[in-house]
């Protein structure tokens, strides 16, 4: 799996950041933490995308397809795709323009809205979908370093921003736990 350039310093830029925060401005643990989950997001963007590269796909666009292979009929409205992925209806439209170009998903009147678009998703688009998911599989989606009582804690932690944040409702949260949870 291809890694973004590694910086090989000879410290730890974001421990070294929070000791001059500190100094400067107070606590830094905040700050610390979130500079890490930015940077770990670059890191892991960089890995996907080059996994994906190959098969003419970004992890967003990867999202939706697998959206579209999870739903009932294999289509979904464009509003609904942004709503699920929670991305900006702009962003939808530049996915879904993309994908269609590759001949993953084609775009079709919506039956119960006359002015609505559904995307769905066409067999190459399924058999992309299956080929990356086995090397996203295969790299561990970019955590291989993690063992599963780890990946359960992040996945809890981050949880934790996400409700607050208003992404879903605690109450929800307490019904995933009941069905065994994401992991």
């Amino acid at each position: 799996m291809s890694q973004p350039k590694p910086l090989n310093l000879p410290f730890d830029p974001i421990d070294r950041a929070a000791e001059s925060w500190r100094a400067h401005f107070g606590a830094s643990s905040a700050m610390a933490a979130v500079t890490s989950i930015m940077r770990a997001h670059q890191i892991l963007l960089s890995q996907l995308d080059s996994l994906l590269k190959p098969y003419d796909l970004t992890f967003a666009r990867y999202e939706a397809l697998v959206l579209l292979t999870f739903s009932r009929t294999g289509a979904l409205p464009l509003w609904k795709i942004g709503e699920r992925l929670m991305v900006h209806p702009t962003s939808v439209t530049n996915t879904i323009d993309r994908l269609e170009k590759s001949g993953f998903v084609c775009r079709m009147p919506n039956p119960e809205d006359g002015r609505g678009v559904l995307a769905e998703i066409t067999d190459a688009g399924r058999d992309v979908v299956r080929r990356a998911t086995a090397d996203l599989m295969a790299a561990d989606f970019g955590l291989t370093m993690y063992g599963e009582d780890e990946l359960r804690q992040l996945f809890d932690g981050l949880r934790t921003l996400r409700v607050a944040a208003g992404d879903f409702s605690t109450a929800s949260m307490r019904q995933d736990d009941e069905h065994g949870g994401l992991l």
